[in-house]
């Protein structure tokens, strides 16, 4: 029997960029090796809407990162898949960034559209949590945050919207200690963001929420790390928000269970969670097993077995 080839999804998403090695083992990809950094690409975006040379060297550093593990786990270029999305969306000179990159990783970035990104997102969950009926999912990234409404395969409502835990760091709490006034600030973006899809999405309505990516996953870990449940409320995120108004210094070591690579964007991260409880009046919310990198790797696996069958 020929063996499988090993295969690597790259994920550059606006907080942090991922790469997931696996192989196929009983017709789904099984994870051999995962690598993440917390690049805060969208912390470098300029007044003129470019990526500062700092951030841009701090992403490219990471990639020289992931192109060594790569030989370390010996994946051939022809079968890695390269997913950038929110920030090299939108900055002026993501064209450079990328012309940058590909010595390094040897294959062309490709940049997805916001839509794009929430059918990965959707693939991703589905492919990796259990659970039945329709269900909301959730990924608030670092420049964008996805919705999508799905039950089983079918996919009945996406779209991405220009919010996220870096971004709105930036904008509301740049100035500690934060104030209750830049969480009600935050909820008011939020509800401006969301516009019409606020009925739409209440309109279709679901069983249950799933939430995926950097701030579901912070809070998560807090919980577990405090032997509380993992399921997030809405008292959950207002006892958090409680605890990030009377930190004492930025880093906020005194809240016990954060990851302090997660600090940065923790207070952005519950300002958005707790608007999106509020506005969308949800009473739940469960951590995803998956979202984007596992839906880019879904694809990539299902390309290359495509490609193994034509041989």
């Amino acid at each position: 029997m020929p063996t499988t080839p090993l295969y690597a999804a790259i994920t550059l998403g606006s907080n942090s960029f991922n790469m997931l090695v696996a192989k196929t083992l009983g017709g789904r990809p099984e994870i051999i090796a995962k690598y993440k950094r917390k690049v805060r690409l969208a912390e470098g975006i300029q007044s003129d809407g470019s990526l500062s040379e700092e951030v841009m060297l701090r992403g490219l550093d990471c990639l020289s990162m992931f192109s060594d593990m790569l030989k370390k786990e010996g994946v051939s270029v022809d079968n890695i898949a390269v997913i950038a999305t929110a920030t090299l969306r939108h900055i002026a000179n993501s064209d450079e960034f990328c012309r940058r990159a590909l010595p390094i990783l040897g294959h062309p970035i490709e940049i997805i559209s916001g839509m794009r990104e929430a059918e990965l997102i959707y693939q991703g969950m589905v492919a990796t949590t259990e659970g039945e009926g329709r269900r909301l999912v959730i990924d608030i990234g670092g420049a964008s945050t996805e919705f999508i409404i799905g039950d089983g395969d079918k996919v009945l409502l996406k779209t991405s919207l220009p919010m996220g835990c870096v971004t709105f760091n930036d904008k509301f709490f740049t100035s500690f200690p934060f104030q209750k006034l830049d969480f009600d600030d935050a909820k008011a973006a939020v509800k401006s963001v969301l516009g019409d899809y606020l009925s739409e999405l209440k309109h279709l309505g679901w069983h249950c929420v799933v939430g995926a990516s950097g701030s579901v996953q912070s809070v998560v870990e807090l919980l577990n790390y405090r032997q509380e449940s993992a399921s997030i409320t809405l008292d959950v995120l207002t006892s958090l928000q409680e605890e990030v108004l009377t930190q004492s210094s930025p880093s906020m070591l005194s809240i016990s269970g954060l990851h302090q690579e997660r600090a940065p964007t923790f207070a952005a991260g519950i300002s958005i969670l707790l608007a999106l409880f509020e506005l969308l009046e949800i009473e739940s919310l469960n951590l995803s097993g998956g979202a984007l990198r596992e839906g880019v790797l879904q694809t990539l696996a299902q390309r290359i077995e495509q490609v193994a069958d034509s041989a």
